[in-house]
């Protein structure tokens, strides 16, 4: 029994040393990746190219994290409900559209993941609840239709906390709990179903005051949105 007893001992002490090690490295692999003032490189240059073309920074394209690059950084996770610590790390990333090396987020319509189920699933919780089922995948399929656009960012993430592109991520609705329904039209967006046939934008007439999207020619209209090329 005291033999027994010693072995369970140092097999429990052997999985704690393993556990704190295996923390340890998973925290300095995350704060290697992540990116903040000092760093350089490509990464820093893809970073300030997005903050640039969306407005946030006006400093030069160099590749060097200095005190310009931290602003923007900082204003961009202001104003997309992120930590604002300037620290360019996962969530960060996903958000300007950057590449985590994640497979969950992915940005190819008939492939989806768990994670980039969810993301969507929240967006069409926070922007279509309430709608048609048909009009719940629409929004989905439009989010999915920017991330193949060449004018919108290449990724899930970075089509949804575009600066200013859906309102449910302005206002906080973007972070409520999405219902079975909403899980499943993100479900079946991802898998192909695209009921607007192509469409890039949606607005409600009611509710929208941007006159610019009335430009932009209707192709469906499903519930109270209207979907627009």
């Amino acid at each position: 029994m005291k033999k027994a007893s010693l072995g369970l001992s140092v097999f429990l002490i052997i999985v704690f040393v393993f556990n704190i090690g295996y923390s340890i490295y998973m925290r300095q692999t995350a704060e290697m990746a992540a990116l903040y003032w000092g760093s350089r490189g490509d990464e820093v240059i893809e970073v300030q190219k997005r903050l640039k073309n969306w407005g946030y920074y006006d400093g030069v394209v160099d590749g060097i994290y200095g005190a310009d690059t931290y602003r923007a950084v900082r204003k961009f996770q202001s104003r997309n409900g992120l930590r604002v610590d300037g620290i360019v790390g996962t969530e960060t990333k996903k958000a300007l559209g950057i590449p985590v090396g994640e497979p969950d987020y992915t940005a190819t319509r008939g492939v989806s993941g768990r994670d980039s189920t969810y993301l969507l699933a929240q967006a069409i919780y926070g922007e279509a609840r309430g709608e048609p089922y048909t009009g719940q995948v629409a929004v989905g399929a439009v989010i999915l239709n920017r991330v193949s656009h060449p004018s919108f960012p290449n990724s899930i993430p970075g089509v949804i906390f575009q600066p200013g592109a859906f309102t449910a991520v302005s206002d906080g609705q973007m972070y409520l709990t999405p219902d079975n329904t909403a899980l499943k039209a993100a479900r079946d967006a991802l898998n192909g179903w695209d009921p607007t046939g192509g469409a890039i934008y949606y607005y409600n007439p009611a509710k929208t005051t941007n006159n610019w999207i009335y430009s932009r020619p209707v192709v469906k209209v499903i519930g109270k949105h209207w979907f627009a090329k």
